[in-house]
């Protein structure tokens, strides 16, 4: 089960008042939803919920929500800062079970760039997507990929297909599309976005 666990009170008042009342009262304002359930209302006091997002395994992973002596295994999908204190002012939670296949986006990082020789030369590591969304099972949910760049040049691309996925986690999409290029000038960098644009059109 999930490392990080939320307690949750319900929140009688909706909307934005209600939103609003809560962080007076030092709580996080938030949205349960998923399953076979109505959408319910709960807050998450402040100092807890900061503790927990701050851990970086609350936003996209498994966590488990607890109310009383009830529990529930959600997945954090949603959280909202304040674009001035940069504190978080709502999340949304969804109810899933441990071993369901969910989808869900991860994170995508890249290593060993002073071993690529397109780097070396001047190039540019121009990534399109900076996380891609992943079919797995809840409690299996990757922290992140990381590709290594040794030995990629410039002209080289970076496709989904080349990264090694865990046991039992799967690309969303069927396609191979591209996550990143190694680019010799800024006329190639917007050749691969143009691409990856027809790509997402498609």
């Amino acid at each position: 089960m999930a490392d990080i666990i939320l307690n949750v009170e319900l929140r009688e008042r909706i909307g934005t008042g209600g939103a609003r009342a809560a962080r007076r009262e030092g709580l996080v304002p938030g949205v349960l939803y998923g399953g076979d359930k109505d959408p319910v209302a709960i807050t998450v006091k402040s100092n807890e919920f900061r503790k927990a997002l701050y851990t970086g395994k609350l936003l996209g992973h498994l966590v488990t929500l607890k109310h009383g002596k009830e529990t529930q295994p959600v997945i954090a999908k949603v959280v909202d800062m304040h674009p001035v204190t940069d504190e978080p002012i709502h999340f949304d939670l969804y109810r899933v079970d441990a071993h369901q296949t969910i989808k869900i986006a991860v994170p995508v990082h890249f290593k060993n760039h002073e071993a690529s020789p397109g780097l070396k030369k001047g190039g540019t590591l121009n990534v399109v997507r900076h996380d891609v969304e992943l079919q797995c099972h809840a409690d299996a949910i990757p922290e992140e990929l990381v590709f290594d760049l040794t030995g990629l040049d410039i002209g080289d691309t970076i496709r989904i297909s080349a990264f090694t996925l865990p046991k039992g986690v799967e690309a969303a999409m069927d396609r191979d599309f591209v996550v990143a290029t190694v680019a010799g000038s800024s006329a190639s960098a917007s050749e691969a976005a143009e691409e990856a644009a027809n790509e997402a059109e498609a």
